[in-house]
């Protein structure tokens, strides 16, 4: 006899969404290679996608389609409530409750009962949708099995009157939003998002310069080392990163976002207009 196999709920701690009108944080790294459909049919055909080292396979079930990239706003919201979270000092936990209306509210949808169907099908296409890719997995031959939600379900008060929904958050998406450990990645990243998020070329800093704006007690040398390493392991989840020298051989750190265009791009037009990006 196959037994089924047990929920994580049981294991878990509850994480309540912040209330207020929270401005959805950017997801650029779920966005950067192809890994939601595109259509507003179902589809069920898998998405095979390889660039150089890089493959990635989506898979669908014929029930629930694809996750689509409007299913992705659901994972925004999650990634904005566990980044505000964790900025304000709150302990944040992968077992997440919210109201549908909150959900639909910050990411910018209507609320209406048909909205409400749109939402629970969406998180039926996220929990079903399997991928498989080689993305920040050192070994060739290894591949990160993955779905984009672990479970979910509705809640429901005494006389059965909803009250909202769980959703339980797979590790390895939480630990993206939530696992940089250092103070200078923590440091960074905030200044990417600020910057890069918003600049179609991306952003560049000298090292000199990006010293002085941490305000870091660190020798600049022991300082552009720790740069180095941040570029190497490429941590800061949703940017590239690599590093030029200007004409005057002044060594550059080069950031932006996939989605919009190669980092390698933004490093040429550092070289070629340092003063600007500074």
């Amino acid at each position: 006899m196959r037994h089924k196999p047990r929920s994580e709920r049981n294991q878990l701690e509850l994480f309540r969404a912040l209330p207020g009108d929270l401005a959805p944080r950017d997801a650029q790294d779920l966005m950067a290679y192809p890994s939601f459909s595109l259509a507003k049919s179902k589809r069920v055909v898998p998405i095979d996608f390889r660039a150089g080292a890089i493959a990635i396979r989506v898979e669908a079930v014929p029930e629930h389609g694809m996750a689509t990239i409007r299913d992705a706003d659901v994972l925004i919201w999650a990634a904005s409530q566990i980044v505000e979270a964790r900025d304000a000092g709150l302990k944040t936990l992968r077992l997440m409750a919210a109201t549908p209306h909150e959900i639909l509210t910050i990411v910018g949808r209507d609320t209406s009962a048909r909205d409400y169907d749109r939402l629970k099908a969406g998180l039926d296409r996220l929990q079903a949708t399997l991928g498989l890719t080689s993305i920040r997995q050192p070994a060739e031959r290894r591949r990160h099995r993955f779905s984009w939600i672990n479970e979910w379900k509705e809640t429901a008060d005494a006389n059965g009157r909803p009250t909202g929904l769980d959703l339980i958050l797979p590790d390895w998406f939480y630990r993206t939003y939530f696992g940089l450990t250092g103070g200078l990645e923590r440091w960074l990243y905030r200044l990417v998002r600020k910057h890069g998020g918003r600049q179609q070329g991306g952003w560049s800093f000298d090292f000199l310069h990006l010293h002085a704006k941490s305000g870091s007690l660190s020798p600049l040398k022991h300082f552009a080392f720790d740069l180095r390493e941040i570029v190497r392991r490429q941590t800061l989840p949703g940017y590239e990163f690599v590093i030029t020298r200007d004409p005057n051989g002044v060594e550059r750190l080069n950031f932006c976002a996939p989605l919009h265009r190669s980092v390698r791009g933004a490093a040429s037009q550092a070289r070629a207009r340092p003063s600007r990006w500074r």
